[in-house]
């Protein structure tokens, strides 16, 4: 008898610690960065506080948050890192600054998420990198010894994240860079930069798929999206562009490696005094690749440069070594793409010589452009095969 009710407290107590276990996994702990010494004056460097709340939420069984609350926070350069043992977030209700001393933010990355598993990031906050002070070194197109300028934030290797409800501005380099991650969504972002600001791209992405990017607003100097060599799975949809250079693939095929992409979606996007609208951008160069399954449709155009651009002889910083683009672009769709254009030539195929642009279709295009003289807009095709649908202005050189 005795030994049945030892046997049976020891179940109780087995099931006991296995639900309050259960229960423990399933709670949230918050790990405010106040607490681990964060002064909120604008001038402290708060950089170890943040890195602890991050190591002690990141071994947590549970559901973690660090939290970053109201108050201005200066944060030199950071590397918050995984594996964590829960699903974890970042959320930043405050307004945090980078470093403006040379020595300080001459980094690769200001703040970075790396190998992780179930992040979010996000809170109202907002993102200063204080890119005034540093643009005047982001002199690489003339300067091949210029300095490596910090991404305000960026993600190695991350698996299922969720950004959103965050504010970017004046970013030293790119606003935000997604790099060999897997199913990861920008939502309600607004990202902010000046237009003469250099190398300040909105989002860059590169070796990635099941990237969603969507409600969100940027206004920058360079591209509003780049998706470069890797990329795959990629849905934009409801994003507003401009200032900036539109939403590029590429560039792509500068150098002898594989530069394949595909199944890119851009829909219901606006983009509002662009320099460019929706390109595809490769050197004339070596490197090989295919970009394919492109479909970009339901798009307005106010005032943009070079409203639809492939160009595949692509050199920004002449003189170039060129030779034609073994990079094959095919089965891309325009549809339903509509504004005006603030130069005559409305549409630019420049595809490769030794590899033409394959089964492009253009449906129903209406790009207006007021010259001078009541001139229209005009379409140029080289080296392009595809097909045209439903009305078309400028007049389809396909």
């Amino acid at each position: 008898m005795g030994l049945k009710l030892t046997f049976g407290w020891v179940c109780m107590l087995i099931l006991s610690l296995s639900v309050c276990i259960t229960e423990a996994q399933g709670q949230t702990k918050d790990f405010n960065v106040k607490n681990y010494g964060a002064i909120a004056d604008g001038a402290t460097d708060n950089s170890k506080a943040f890195l602890q709340a991050w190591k002690e939420a990141c071994e947590w069984t549970g559901r973690a948050r660090v939290w970053i609350p109201i108050g201005t926070y200066r944060v030199n350069s950071v590397k918050f890192e995984g594996p964590c043992k829960g699903p974890i977030a970042f959320v930043i209700k405050g307004y945090l600054k980078a470093p403006t001393e040379p020595s300080l933010f001459i980094t690769q990355n200001w703040i970075n998420f790396r190998y992780i598993n179930n992040l979010t990031v996000s809170g109202g906050g907002v993102l200063d990198g204080q890119g005034k002070e540093a643009w005047a070194y982001n002199d690489c197109n003339e300067n091949p010894n210029c300095p490596s300028l910090p991404t305000t934030m960026r993600f190695d290797f991350v698996t299922n994240a969720w950004v959103h409800h965050l504010r970017s501005i004046n970013s030293k380099n790119t606003h935000f860079v997604v790099f060999g991650c897997v199913e990861v969504k920008i939502t309600n972002t607004r990202i902010s930069a000046p237009a003469d600001s250099p190398n300040t791209d909105g989002i860059k992405m590169a070796n990635s798929r099941g990237i969603k990017i969507q409600q969100t607003t940027i206004r920058t100097g360079d591209d509003c999206i780049a998706m470069l060599a890797g990329t795959r799975q990629v849905r934009i949809f409801n994003v507003t562009c401009g200032p900036g250079h539109g939403i590029s693939i590429g560039s792509l095929g500068k150098d002898g490696d594989q530069n394949d992409l595909f199944d890119i979606r851009v829909r219901n996007c606006s983009f509002q005094n662009t320099s460019d609208g929706i390109r595809i951008k490769t050197w004339a160069s070596p490197g090989i690749g295919k970009v394919s399954g492109l479909i970009y449709e339901d798009i307005f155009m106010n005032q943009v440069g070079n409203p639809i651009i492939i160009d595949q002889e692509y050199c920004p910083y002449p003189p170039c070594k060129t030779q034609p683009s073994r990079v094959q672009i095919s089965n891309v769709t325009y549809r339903n793409i509509w504004g005006n254009s603030g130069s005559k030539v409305a549409v630019t195929f420049r595809c490769s010589q030794s590899r033409p642009c394959r089964d492009l279709v253009m449906e129903n295009i209406n790009l207006h452009y007021h010259g001078r003289d009541g001139e229209g807009s005009t379409a140029i095709c080289n080296n392009v095969k595809g097909e045209s649908l439903g009305p078309q202005n400028p007049a389809s050189c396909i």
